[in-house]
C-alpha cells in the first residue's frame, strides 16, 4: 500500500514539473514571437520614412500604422496583443499596397531592401507563431488527458489560448489613390 502512494506522488510531481516545463517552453516561444514583431515594429519607421516624402497625401495609412503599433505596446494579454498584431499588419499591408502603386518608390533601393528585410520578418514572424500554437496544443492536449487532467485540474493549470488570426486581416486591403 505505502508503495502504491510512493508510486502515485511520484507521478504527481513528475506531471506537475512537465505542466512547468511545458508552460516555460510555451512563454519562451511567445517571447520569441514579440522578438520578431519588435524586428517589424524596427523595421516600420525606417520603411515609413523612406516613403513619406514621396506619399503626403498618403497620411492615413501612416497615421494607422501608428495608432496599431501603440494599440500594441499597450496590450497586456496574448490575445490582445493577437488582435493589436492583426491591426499592425492591416495597417502595413495597406502601406505596402500603396508602395505598389508608386514606381518610383519600388525603384527606390532602400526601399527594396526594406521591403526584403520585412518580408524575412513576416515569414519569421509566421514561424515562430506556428512553433507556440504548436507548444500551446502539445500542452493543451497533455492537460486534457485521463488521468492528467485530474492533476492539472488540482493544481490550477488551464489550457493556453492559440494565436490566432484576427478578423478582416485575411482580406487585402482596399487603397484608393483617387480620393
Amino acid at each position: 500500500m505505502l508503495l502504491v502512494v510512493v508510486l502515485l506522488v511520484g507521478w504527481g510531481v513528475s506531471k506537475y514539473n512537465s505542466f512547468v516545463v511545458m508552460g516555460e517552453k510555451i512563454d519562451g516561444q511567445w517571447a520569441q514571437v514579440e522578438s520578431q514583431y519588435q524586428r517589424r515594429f524596427d523595421l516600420i519607421p525606417n520603411l515609413v520614412s523612406s516613403v513619406e516624402g514621396s506619399m503626403s497625401q498618403e497620411k492615413d495609412v501612416f497615421l494607422g500604422i501608428a495608432e496599431a503599433r501603440t494599440k500594441y505596446s499597450g496590450a497586456q494579454t496574448v490575445d490582445e496583443k493577437a488582435q493589436a498584431a492583426g491591426q499592425v499588419e492591416t495597417a502595413l499591408g495597406r502601406l505596402l499596397a500603396v508602395i505598389e502603386n508608386y514606381p518610383t518608390l519600388q525603384s527606390s533601393q532602400r526601399v527594396a531592401d526594406l521591403m526584403v528585410s520585412l518580408e524575412g520578418t513576416e515569414n519569421r514572424i509566421a514561424v515562430e507563431r506556428m512553433n507556440f500554437n504548436n507548444l500551446v496544443r502539445d500542452f493543451n492536449a497533455t492537460i486534457k488527458r485521463f488521468p492528467t487532467m485530474i492533476l492539472a485540474s488540482l493544481f490550477g493549470v488551464d489550457s493556453r489560448e492559440y494565436f490566432e488570426i484576427v478578423e478582416g486581416v485575411e482580406k487585402a486591403p482596399k487603397v484608393d489613390l483617387i480620393n
